[in-house]
């Protein structure tokens, strides 16, 4: 098999040998004169999911918190992962096992954030999030993180925001080959090309690696195989008609290792920690794909889009008899946007239909295995003002839900240049969670029973914040407060005589509050540094919430040389104590555990040999850190890659 991905990684870089013209991101001209400066990188940022509609919002003009992540960023970082990229972020905590990483943004559930992929809802309809460990980074993609409430725009799943990862779409050929440590092998390769009324691009990325143990003392490594294929274009049927598709494919192999929960005849010493289990695996397998139509008319002032987008998830897992649980997701949606804009005023309305379907596919037959469907409709509009100082923003959603009670929510946002380097920022918002499939009709085992009597979450929250340029823009810092509360939240109760798990809402009001703060420095003409920083205090009934630390930190240094010929980065990402739970006892009641606080540091390089070839590599953990980021799974080790990269 090791065979084969070499042979496939090899091949990615020989497919982008000879076609098209595009360089590194990074790179730049020969010349002095041509070193990055911070100006450059404060070039006002495009966003394009900060509204609904599909229309670039400078993030300048944002009312909003938001981060845009560039596809210069991903490359100088030799991001593989997404979710490591993520860490960087403020307000942002990630918690990552085999088999499923969770990404929570301001003290929300993982079950709180929307993830888009090319404009496609990709969570998982049976457990309501995405696991954004499958989600690798192409070549030229890039992503913007939203952070506060969205539902005004997007509905359910995003209480905690959005965030959204564009795949690449420029003309040329690149792609890279490497290896390292623990019979690691990575490749992936874009082509992209255009013709005079069309753009297509093509793309596909091979992650391999053997692993590491993930249990204490355990000596079972723990590796993982995972493909992408995507491909999305437009084509411009008239000057005020286009099409456009996506679709991606994603599928993630890999092994697991299982907690001891045997308690025959008595409950051993591991008794709720992992334990290294022979023959466990999991296999994620994911379609998505979406079709739309644009037209635009009043000379390009008044736009329609309608699109249809569906997601197909398939999980599975398996042990040393066969097929041990499995679930089924699908999603129908449908979308009509309609924005018009006029100098600095601009309107967007917008209607979606979705129908999320779902099935628990456990073999055991201890867990409803029937299929459930939701239906939802959303109607929502927005208004925005973007004068010279002052910019205003305003959305309100209202969703007829054929199992849940209608509901309507909004957001108001506002955000004022006191001066030229001075800028405020105000929002206020309201967000709404259903429920999902398990917590609804149960899982896998018969140890949690589902509660059909489950009402949504909701939510409310507001924020202020403050941008500064000195130093003649050679320093930005970005200080935000915010505040959020989550009524009926659903939490996993023990009942008696029982005591066996199932979800209930919650009477109490979970209380969310934190700081958050961003900087981009230029420090001398060749090195950059980017920070950020989050303090958190999220509790329920004076409880803190589990896998949320109350600080995290980054730092990001790079450097570049004057000729633009070579580069290093130099992250070190901190990760606050936190809580979780544990189940230690047969009765399976839960134990509040604490988890130490842990500091990565991550070193990467490259040179550029000739105009269309680099090598590259980096050490990640360099100073082999043990962790955990949930209890007792531990995370892996230093690991070293070198590679070559080929851009046409």
């Amino acid at each position: 098999m090791k065979l084969n991905i070499w042979r496939c990684s090899v091949a990615c870089v020989a497919l982008s040998v000879g076609v098209g013209a595009s360089s590194a991101a990074w790179a730049q001209d020969d010349g002095d004169d041509d070193a990055i400066t911070l100006k450059e990188v404060l070039n006002p940022y495009i966003l394009v999911n900060a509204d609904r509609s599909a229309e670039t919002i400078a993030l300048q003009d944002y009312t909003g918190s938001a981060t845009l992540i560039r596809e210069g960023d991903l490359t100088l970082r030799q991001t593989r992962n997404i979710e490591d990229v993520l860490r960087d972020v403020p307000g942002v905590a990630v918690s990552s096992v085999a088999g499923q990483t969770q990404l929570r943004l301001r003290g929300s559930e993982a079950n709180h954030v929307l993830v888009l992929v090319d404009g496609i809802e990709v969570s998982d309809p049976f457990g309501g999030e995405f696991d954004i460990g499958t989600l690798q980074a192409e070549i030229g993609s890039r992503i913007e993180v939203l952070r506060g409430p969205q539902s005004a725009l997007y509905g359910s799943d995003a209480i905690g925001g959005v965030v959204a990862y564009e795949s690449g779409t420029d003309d040329g050929a690149a792609g890279f080959v490497e290896a390292g440590t623990h019979n690691t092998i990575n490749g992936a390769a874009r082509l992209g090309t255009s013709g005079e009324r069309w753009t297509a691009s093509l793309s596909g990325v091979v992650v391999s690696t053997d692993g590491e143990p993930n249990a204490r003392d355990g000596m079972r490594d723990i590796g993982r195989d995972s493909y992408t294929l995507s491909a999305k274009g437009d084509v411009w049927l008239s000057d005020v008609v286009t099409l456009r598709a996506a679709a991606r494919y994603i599928l993630t192999q890999g092994l697991f290792n299982d907690q001891d929960f045997n308690s025959f005849p008595v409950a051993a010493p591991t008794f709720g920690l992992v334990i290294d289990s022979p023959e466990t695996r999991f296999e994620n397998e994911a379609v998505y794909a979406l079709a739309g139509l644009k037209v635009a008319t009043l000379d390009g002032a008044w736009t329609h889009d309608l699109s249809g987008q569906i997601a197909d998830i398939r999980r599975d897992s398996f042990g040393p008899f066969g097929r041990s649980f499995g679930s089924k997701g699908e999603r129908l949606k449908a979308s009509y946007v309609s924005a018009l804009s006029a100098d600095v005023h601009s309107v967007t309305f917008a209607a979606d239909w979705e129908r999320e379907r779902f099935q628990n596919t456990d073999p055991f037959g201890f867990a409803f295995t029937g299929k459930r469907q939701i239906e939802n409709v959303g109607l929502s509009g927005e208004y925005r003002f973007n004068g010279e100082r002052i910019d205003l923003s305003a959305a309100i959603r209202h969703d007829f839900n054929d199992r849940f009670a209608d509901a309507t929510t909004f957001r108001l946002g506002a955000a004022f240049n006191a001066t030229d380097t001075t800028r405020i920022h105000a929002n206020y918002g309201t967000g709404i969670k259903n429920p999902g499939f398990y917590e609804l009709f149960g899982f896998v085992d018969g140890r949690f029973i589902g509660n059909e009597d489950l009402t949504p979450e909701k939510s409310e929250s507001w924020e202020i914040g403050l941008t500064q340029s000195l130093a003649n823009d050679a320093l930005n810092v970005t200080v935000t407060y915010f505040d959020a509360n989550l009524e009926d939240e659903i939490f996993t109760s023990f009942p008696a005589p029982d005591f066996i798990a199932t979800p209930a809402n919650s009477a109490e009001v979970s209380q969310r509050e934190g700081v958050e703060v961003s900087a981009r420095a230029q420090i001398g003409p060749q090195v950059a540094l980017d920070a950020a920083y989050t303090w958190l205090n999220a509790e329920e009934n004076g409880v803190a919430e589990v896998r949320r630390p109350s600080h995290i930190a980054s730092a990001v240094l790079t450097w570049t040389a004057p000729s633009g010929n070579a580069s290093a980065n130099l992250t070190v990402r901190h990760n606050g104590a936190t809580d979780d739970v544990a189940f230690l006892d047969p009765s399976f009641i839960p134990t509040r555990v604490r988890l130490d606080d842990f500091t990565l540091v991550n070193l990467n390089a490259r040179y550029k040999i000739t105009d269309t070839i680099e090598v590259f590599g980096r050490v990640e953990n360099l100073l082999d850190e043990t962790y955990e980021q949930v209890f007792s799974f531990v995370s892996p080790g230093r690991s070293a890659i070198v590679g070559v990269s080929v851009s046409l």
